[in-house]
């Protein structure tokens, strides 16, 4: 699926002035003091050289929140597109991806191919650049599986380079990437099995809507066809006509709690049944965030001002259903559920986008 919101360009374009609520998802955000278009990584690097200390790096705007007042320095608009094969043998093949590929479309160029480990990341909006700075994940598989290496422009040392897997820092819904001014990534390069199954179904929900057990195997296309009826029937899928996508997807993370925190939620959450969660590093616990929202109660639909709401398809997806909210609207509605939470059970959410020129 195509970026909607911005439309690839063959060459870079002069700057101009603009509101950046046509570049996301979410149709919100303010003016920038200019806006400019990079179509190649050389065109990345100049310009992001040229616009000095005050720079953003917008490509599918899908997993960004900017504030009302915009931003003020220049935008540049990454545009660089196509992918080929440095590598290949029986087994793997291993591709460079530029940054602004949209993703979607990396995704159903692996499935078509008979490249195995991507499949499950179907439908996700956005650009490939943005998936190492996030580590997406989405169904039980994440890029950092299968990411042998980004390639960056480091503004600290004015050079560009390769930054290996080993050292991307990636963890849940994080890399050394995000929230960092230093790196502007420029492409990413994968590692993918040679096969026309899928991975290892390791998703409850996947597997029970494909109609198999938790570790087997299905057929690329059939994987990538159920997710996306999975997505879309939570809203997860862009669709211009359907406001309910009008998102970043999952504003909050899955909070990940120590033994006494998950302990003291329990024991708020008595009357509720056991909270749904899984193990994580060590004896740390990931607890379900929708599940905390649900029950804190903020079902799905719940309004906020000037027509943002809660997903009706959708509990962890905050949305701009009237087209015509503010950001600021948008984290009143955040702050609501983060602080309900809370209260009733001693779990902090913390945001999954960026936020840009505006706090929660």
């Amino acid at each position: 699926m195509s970026d909607v919101y911005a439309q690839p360009t063959a060459a870079a374009q002069p700057a101009v002035r603009g509101d950046l609520s046509q570049y996301t998802t979410l149709c919100l955000g303010g003016p920038a003091a200019r806006i400019v278009t990079a179509a190649t990584s050389d065109q990345i690097v100049t310009q992001v050289r040229e616009a000095g200390e005050r720079v953003l790096l917008l490509a599918g705007g899908s997993n960004v929140v900017i504030g009302d007042a915009g931003f003020p320095g220049t935008v540049v608009l990454v545009r660089s597109r196509g992918l080929r094969v440095l590598a290949e043998d029986e087994r793997t093949v291993t591709i460079r991806v530029e940054a602004g590929e949209p993703w979607d479309d990396l995704v159903a160029t692996t499935v078509r191919n008979g490249w195995s480990g991507l499949e499950c990341l179907s439908g996700i909006p956005g650009s490939t650049g943005a998936t190492p700075i996030q580590n997406v994940g989405a169904y039980g598989q994440e890029v950092a599986e299968t990411i042998l290496g980004v390639q960056v422009y480091d503004r600290t040392a004015g050079t560009v380079r390769q930054v290996p897997a080993a050292d991307c820092g990636f963890g849940y819904r994080g890399s050394i990437f995000k929230y960092s001014e230093r790196w502007v990534v420029l492409g990413v390069d994968f590692r993918l099995a040679r096969s026309p199954l899928s991975g290892p179904v390791r998703y409850a929900e996947l597997a029970r809507a494909l109609g198999v057990e938790v570790g087997d195997r299905v057929p690329l296309t059939q994987a990538r066809e159920t997710v996306l009826g999975l997505r879309a029937g939570k809203g997860m899928v862009l669709d211009p006509s359907d406001p309910d996508t009008r998102s970043v997807g999952s504003f909050f993370t899955n909070p990940i709690l120590d033994p006494a925190g998950y302990e003291v939620l329990r024991q708020r959450a008595a009357d509720l049944g056991e909270p749904p969660a899984w193990p994580g590093a060590g004896d740390l616990v990931k607890v379900s965030a929708a599940w905390l929202i649900d029950k804190a109660g903020f079902g799905k639909g719940y309004p906020g001002p000037e027509g943002v709401a809660i997903s009706a398809k959708h509990t962890l997806a905050l949305t701009n259903q009237s087209g015509t909210a503010t950001t600021e609207a948008l984290l009143t509605l955040a702050r609501e559920i983060r602080d309900g939470v809370q209260a009733r059970f001693a779990v902090t959410l913390h945001p999954e986008p960026v936020l840009i020129n505006c706090t929660l």
